[in-house]
């Protein structure tokens, strides 16, 4: 059997938004079990956080290794936050995931006498546990599982359409119990919008730090699937744990271009402007303290010295040792005139990871029925207060493969839902005032830069909470009185995300992770701190 599209009175036994790696393994995993699948991408394959991961994945399979050191490195990045449950249950499935990917044609790196895959380290990990394919992990992944994907029979890809909103029985008023029964989605080119049907939908939108002026994300990075739960009814939870990539490329012409992680673990060093190392000043561990902590010391070292970047110096190693291991970096600073054999790299602090987002168990299930939630945008608990470096990928396929198994477990409804109603325009009106859409998306990345940034306050979020109330206003009375475009619904679902990662800020009475609050600079104990979970209000609005 052919996959079928899943038009309104045609549904498909599961849709998947997203097509990063969380949701190319749902997809293939589903589909190798006999269900018929339509992938839902903004952009293609390509643009994705999956496909701009350097580093790789990590997983316990080296011999001085075990899962046990794993999770044990997984907590203590977490900063106490973690729930033990879902660390368990990635950190035992590493090995199975890298077995998977190798099987679906991903090439990784070897050792040099071919016995084995090469293993580097990262900041917070006590072992050498990540498996990579030179340092472009991410793009090697997505290029194989993507041919995959587009070559399987019982997958309908629908390239260039970003979703609008869930349907739900609630939002169609009906007296059954609520479920999810598909999704309104806008086809970028045409402007058309399209009703989609589905048994389960899968969110695998990725995170949200575009809401920030500065971020390492593909522009796809805008919180959709986040923003689309809540409004359906689902609890966020932590979103006020983003996280900062300590070293991006400082370059005014280099766009969102990250500088592994895996450049600290072989060796380089961080060093003010002068050349002074300045890591030891901050954490015993030096360079491989975790994420939060190199980029609150880098943060603290710019402000403190008026320094508009520090440097990331690896020149002292080998020089074929670098570029044998760090190609794509080298390449990409050669483009701006910088020889990392021989100089330093000038780097910033960015936006990368959201580690909070939709609740969900440990098969990605939310509070919807019929509604999952995979990757970036999903709060298994697995990162707590802070991600450990490459976790991240391996959660994708981890849960991409458990909401999958899930949703063809026998027993699920194979009931097909009731025919769905159209999106309705009939009370829109083209606008000819754009620039109201691009004036806010400028306002809201730059004051959730300056006020919910790296180190906060609660005059800076209480401002933040401001502002984003009023944009909020004008975006509701915008959407509803002009047709979508790709932009505003973007814009729409960002300034609900940033508003929810004000109030999770503002609810957290301390420092921990990811979240640091002047006004608040001391840690609780762990038995008086816990999740910050935000409840959408009942009744819910009509977001159709």
């Amino acid at each position: 059997m052919t996959a079928r599209t899943a038009r309104g009175d045609n549904p498909c036994d599961a849709l998947i938004i997203g097509a990063g790696l969380g949701g190319m393994t749902a997809a293939l995993q589903l589909a190798e079990r006999g269900l018929n699948v339509t992938l839902l991408a903004k952009k293609g394959f390509t643009e994705s956080s999956s496909q701009r991961a350097q580093g790789g994945i990590a997983a316990a399979i080296g011999s001085d290794d075990s899962a046990a050191l794993h999770v044990e490195d997984t907590l203590r990045a977490g900063a106490g936050l973690c729930h033990p449950d879902a660390v368990e249950r990635v950190a035992r499935g590493g090995p199975d995931a890298i077995a998977w990917l190798q099987s679906q044609g991903v090439r990784f790196t070897a050792e040099d006498d071919g016995r084995g895959l090469h293993l580097t380290q990262e900041g917070g990990h006590t072992r050498r546990r990540v498996v990579h394919a030179a340092d472009a992990s991410g793009r090697a992944i997505v290029e194989a599982l993507s041919e995959r994907v587009a070559a399987h029979p019982r997958i309908a890809v629908l390239d260039g359409h970003i979703a609008v909103d869930l349907i739900t029985t609630a939002k169609l008023r009906s007296p059954d119990a609520n479920r999810c029964l598909g999704v309104y989605a806008l086809e970028r080119d045409s402007g058309r919008v399209v009703t989609l049907a589905a048994r389960a939908v899968i969110l695998a939108t990725g995170g949200a730090s575009k809401t920030y002026l500065y971020t390492t994300n593909p522009d796809t990075s805008t919180g959709d699937g986040i923003a689309m739960a809540w409004r359906s009814g689902c609890r966020v939870a932590n979103l006020e744990f983003v996280q900062f990539h300590p070293t991006c490329l400082y370059h005014p012409q280099a766009k969102a271009f990250l500088i592994s992680e895996a450049v600290r673990g072989e060796g380089g060093i961080l060093k003010l402007p002068n050349g002074r190392r300045f890591m030891p000043d901050h954490d015993p561990r030096g360079e491989m303290a975790s994420r939060d902590i190199v980029a609150r010391a880098i943060d603290y070292e710019m402000k403190r010295g008026g320094f508009e970047f520090v440097h990331l110096d690896i020149s002292h190693k080998d020089p074929a040792d670098t570029l044998r291991q760090f190609p794509n970096i080298a390449a990409r600073c050669r483009e701006f005139g910088i020889d990392i054999t021989r100089q330093p790299i000038p780097v910033v602090p960015a936006a990368h990871y959201t580690c909070g987002g939709v609740v969900t168990d440990l098969d990605g299930a939310t509070d919807l029925p019929g509604l999952y939630a995979v990757g970036e945008c999903a709060f298994t608990g697995l990162h707590g207060a802070n991600r450990l470096a490459s976790n991240s990928l391996l959660e994708c396929v981890v849960f991409g493969t458990a909401a999958a198994q899930a949703i063809a477990a026998p027993g699920q409804s194979d009931d097909a839902p009731a025919r769905l109603p159209a999106w309705d325009e009939s009370r829109v009106t083209d606008t000819d005032e754009q620039v109201v859409v691009s004036h806010n998306w400028d306002e809201l990345r730059r004051f959730m830069w300056d006020y919910v940034g790296i180190v906060r306050t609660n005059k800076r979020l209480e401002r933040a909470r401001h502002r984003v109330r009023l944009l909020l206003e004008e975006i509701g009375e915008f959407y509803g009185n002009f047709r979508i475009t790709n932009d505003l619904i973007e814009l729409r679902n960002l300034a609900l995300v940033a508003e929810l990662t004000i109030r999770c800020a503002q609810q957290r009475r301390e420092s921990r992770g990811l979240h640091f609050n002047r006004d608040y600079p001391l840690t609780l104990p762990e038995t008086d701190a816990g999740d910050t979970v935000l409840t959408p209000p009942r009744p819910l609005p009509d977001a159709g």
